[in-house]
């Protein structure tokens, strides 16, 4: 199977005590839960 590559830029999500990242609706179907993914996390702005 080919790679695949997505870049997303999103700020991070709060649900309930943890911080989550949301993946776009738009790779819902790529994406399917138990795909295994590598994710590189870079910090672009600091939060206040």
């Amino acid at each position: 199977m080919k790679q695949k590559e997505y870049t997303i830029r999103k700020r991070i999500a709060k649900h309930g005590e943890n911080s989550i990242i949301v993946i776009p609706k738009l790779l819902r179907d790529e994406l399917r839960p138990s795909t295994i993914v590598e994710i590189n996390i870079k910090v672009l702005e600091e939060a206040e």
